[in-house]
């Protein structure tokens, strides 16, 4: 089986292009703090959405938005900033 780091990537499908590969190495979730409210929340993380993705998401304590930066490494492990929007 091809490692992540052989695998292309397709920047118009938005994907890897490893013909149907397994991806259970990208995690699908992470823990965060809320910026604002300070509890810890766990994420859902969507891989099929590219290596780097930038979003805005509600607490699902508080209600209060943030802007979380999701960028996979090249062993699948991804690395989640955490900002708060007013």
């Amino acid at each position: 089986m091809p490692s992540f780091e052989d695998r292309a990537w397709d920047d118009e499908a938005g994907q890897l292009d490893d013909d149907g590969a397994d991806r259970a190495a990208l995690h699908t979730e992470a823990e965060i703090l809320c910026p604002h409210c300070g509890e810890a929340v766990t994420i859902a993380l969507d891989p099929a959405g590219g290596l780097t993705q930038d979003y805005v998401e509600d607490c699902a304590v508080c209600c209060r938005p943030w802007r979380l930066r999701v960028t996979y490494d090249s062993a699948g492990a991804p690395f989640v900033e955490v900002q708060a929007l007013e």
